[in-house]
């Protein structure tokens, strides 16, 4: 593509389907997980005690995962939400449109480059 302004068409056909492919491997991971994120049982006889500290600190790890899995899912969603109003590809603080290299490395991408400095600083 050009690095003109493009139209919504444009941009839903463009970003749509690899949003909502990323939000359904996202699901799908948080779902294949979801053992990983229960509960340690703490029952002496069944588990030694540096296997409960093994798998209190993987409950850890994946609960960490987790909450970053959660936190792009977020992004993703509010990106969908901007291309069904007609503002997703424009910056949410100055309003000019988002280069098309920056939102084919992260469509979700809510700020240009310049904004996105100006916040970071």
């Amino acid at each position: 593509m050009n690095d003109t302004e493009p139209d919504d068409r444009q941009l839903a056909a463009r970003y749509r389907p690899r949003i909502e492919d990323e939000l359904a491997e996202l699901a799908a991971q948080s779902r294949d997980t979801a053992a990983d994120r229960a509960p340690v049982e703490l029952d002496q006889q069944s588990v030694g005690r540096l296997s409960r500290m093994d798998a209190l600190q993987v409950q850890a790890m994946a609960q960490a995962v987790e909450t970053r899995r959660q936190q792009r899912l977020t992004r993703l969603n509010r990106a969908l939400r901007r291309l069904d109003e007609g503002e997703f590809g424009y910056c949410l603080e100055c309003g000019d449109f988002i280069d098309w290299k920056r939102l084919d490395i992260d469509p979700t991408s809510p700020l240009c480059v310049s904004c996105a400095g100006r916040s970071a600083g």
